[in-house]
């Protein structure tokens, strides 16, 4: 990780950012992909859903595995045990998920509560791993806030941090907290990386310069809308970049679809694609009643012609 780096990163977000995505927004310009959070402990027993989120694209340029849990113990055993070798660039520690299943086990954001059981946590994947090690927090959890962990993490040896900012209780409501990211990152003194709230170039840079945070993560505004990793790529180098039309966010869905189904099958993939149809095609004119007909089929032919006819008509809608 550079101090500043000339791209945004994909966050991990359950339930979307499997290896077609990623895959995609790799090929978009993502400085970084992150894989869906992944229980250390159910890696430890050896779980094969678990295990199968592990799978990355030989497209990908540069992808962390994030991973959650409690057991010190555990999670430096499943660094070196289960993970060494699987082609990742670093690992991530998730202590920022605000889920009730996930902070009732002493995981995510509750970490934040407990600093020094924190610091034993990143302390043993460090040693245990051969690559970069990151953390990705929150602004802080019952009004504790994060800035504790923040210096167990550099005492740790982490490389990074990732930060969002909203506490956990606001989960993703209202704004994210640039004024609280600007401060942490006045104390860091390893690389910071803001999140929360990017959906195009001119957030980016305003909250770069604003926050003097080294890069940006992007997850909801990447969500049917991959394309704003070339947006942030090409304009930070002066390249010249084009907005894509309602066509062009088509295209993608479709072209991400054929992706989902080669990865997953086609009951697994046209499933899982449902939600991310709604990205693609949220604010297009008719849309609705094109997602209620796709929900209503698991037909992979009779959902690409359902979206081919709708684009030969969005210019009349």
């Amino acid at each position: 990780m550079k101090d500043k780096i000339q791209g945004a990163i994909l966050s991990p977000l359950a339930g979307y950012t499997d290896k077609a995505f990623r895959e995609i927004c790799s090929d978009m310009g993502a400085y970084m992909t992150v894989t869906e959070m992944v229980s250390a402990k159910a890696l430890y027993y050896d779980d094969k859903k678990s295990r199968d989120l592990l799978a990355i694209s030989p497209k990908e340029k540069n992808v962390a595995v994030q991973i959650f849990g409690d057991d010190p113990d555990i999670m430096g055993y499943v660094v070196r045990e289960k993970l060494k070798g699987l082609g990742f660039n670093s690992i991530d520690i998730n202590m920022g998920c605000p889920a009730p299943k996930i902070v009732k086990n002493n995981c995510g954001s509750a970490l934040l509560k407990d600093p020094d059981l924190a610091y034993s946590i990143m302390k043993s994947v460090v040693e245990n791993s051969t690559v970069p090690v990151s953390i990705k927090i929150r602004k802080g959890i019952d009004g504790v806030d994060s800035l504790a962990v923040v210096k167990a993490a550099e005492k740790a040896g982490i490389s990074y941090i990732t930060l969002h900012g909203r506490t956990r209780e606001e989960y993703y409501k209202g704004k994210a907290d640039w004024d609280y990211i600007k401060k942490i990152a006045q104390e860091v003194k390893i690389p910071l990386i803001g999140n929360g709230d990017v959906t195009s170039y001119e957030d980016a840079i305003e909250k770069i310069n604003y926050s003097k945070v080294a890069g940006v993560s992007i997850g909801r505004g990447a969500i049917g809308n991959p394309f704003i990793f070339k947006e942030i790529y090409n304009r930070f180098r002066g390249l010249e970049y084009k907005k894509p039309d309602y066509k062009d966010r088509i295209e993608m869905a479709l072209y991400h679809l054929d992706l989902n189904v080669k990865y997953k099958g086609y009951r697994q993939g046209i499933l899982e694609m449902r939600k991310q149809f709604m990205g693609y095609f949220k604010s297009m004119p008719a849309s609705k009643d094109l997602r209620d007909k796709i929900n209503r089929t698991m037909d992979y032919e009779e959902v690409k012609k359902l979206i081919a006819d709708y684009e030969l008509n969005i210019d009349k809608a």
